[in-house]
């Protein structure tokens, strides 16, 4: 892996091979052990595991670490638990806990978040960004690092309400579920005025505003409610001389042009979104990353694996900000010899 490729494909200056980034290979265990010959699986140390993912990622030529600090932590003085299905290696992930705080939608539409989790400490809030991007970058020297935010804003709103209340609310009221989602950028725009004055160069601004068939709500609500407060997030950002990458999973492509002209420096996308369309619009002028197809390694032939990696290959090869990867995921259940060969055929193709 390189600091300088991944560092040389987030400033658009091309590298002589195509980055790359993957999500969760690191920790499929028997992939691992493979891989790196380490002993490791799901009863394993937590150190023994971290060491073993840091090996596997130098082997699998990982140039950038993906990763935020502001998550559903953030929002536990009131959120829904919306329970996990089966997941990880072992099931450890599995969580029958489904419980709303809120009584209704009426409840939900008077939400205020500075009432419940109080004003954030600007200081304070610089002082951990700063620390997660320095341990990120100790962890992981050869990568290019970062910190950020997961719960951004459409996100938080789907940690706080869970999915039925979300519905419910936002069904019931749109606008003033608008209003909802307005108090709570308010409340979010000290993290990132924050994440402005940080270390870090790059911010990870990761926010599901879509599922796999694309809007949730009507397309004209989120240029209302969501995307003027990405504007707001993302201009102290772009000021301060960051890159600022936009992180969704499903299908956003409808969305992409309202985010870029918000000011997002590049894209991580699942294979929903349309990797062709992105290319020819931001190709040159954005970061994009991903879309690898996971379905091909776990149901397809290593003919459908070689066509899916040559696929994203010629769309993205060209393209100075592309990172190559599965962006949605690739499981513990992948057959570790499809994996392998997947690899295979991304070292073949990777040089420029």
């Amino acid at each position: 892996m390189s600091y300088a490729d991944g560092w040389a494909a987030v400033h658009l200056e091309m590298p002589p091979r195509v980055p790359r980034v993957e999500f969760d290979a690191e920790r499929h265990w028997p992939l691992v052990r493979a891989v790196t010959g380490i002993d490791v699986g799901v009863n394993s140390s937590p150190l023994h595991q971290a060491e073993a993912c840091r090996a596997f990622m130098r082997a699998w030529n990982y140039d950038i670490l993906l990763t935020s600090l502001i998550g559903h932590g953030e929002l536990d003085a009131k959120r829904t638990h919306m329970g996990h299905a089966r997941y990880a290696a072992g099931g450890i992930d599995y969580d029958d806990d489904i419980r709303c705080p809120f009584d209704g939608p009426e409840e939900a539409l008077r939400f205020d978040p500075r009432e419940t989790y109080g004003e954030p400490d600007r200081a304070e809030l610089i002082r951990r960004f700063n620390d997660d991007y320095r341990a990120n970058c100790e962890a992981h020297p050869d990568l290019v690092s970062m910190t950020g935010t997961y719960v951004t804003l459409f996100s938080g709103l789907i940690a706080i309400f869970g999915w039925e209340m979300l519905l419910t609310a936002g069904g019931l009221d749109p606008e003033g579920f608008g209003q909802v989602a307005q108090r709570y950028a308010t409340w979010m725009q000290p993290y990132y005025d924050a994440l402005a004055e940080s270390e870090t160069p790059v911010v990870y601004s990761h926010d599901d505003i879509v599922w796999a068939s694309g809007a949730v709500f009507h397309p004209d609500w989120y240029r209302t409610y969501i995307f003027p407060h990405y504007e707001r997030f993302y201009r102290p950002l772009i000021e301060s001389g960051k890159a600022v990458i936009f992180v969704a999973d499903g299908n956003y492509t409808e969305f992409v042009d309202d985010i870029a002209a918000a000011g997002a420096s590049g894209f991580f996308f699942e294979p929903l979104t349309d990797l062709a369309y992105l290319v020819e619009r931001y190709g040159q002028t954005h970061v994009l990353i991903g879309n690898v197809d996971t379905r091909a390694l776990l149901y397809g032939t290593r003919e459908d694996v070689r066509r899916e990696v040559e696929r994203c290959m010629a769309l993205g090869k060209g393209c100075p900000g592309y990172f190559f990867g599965v962006t949605n995921m690739i499981p513990p259940n992948t057959p570790v010899d499809q994996a392998l060969y997947y690899n295979d055929v991304y070292l073949q193709l990777s040089r420029r």
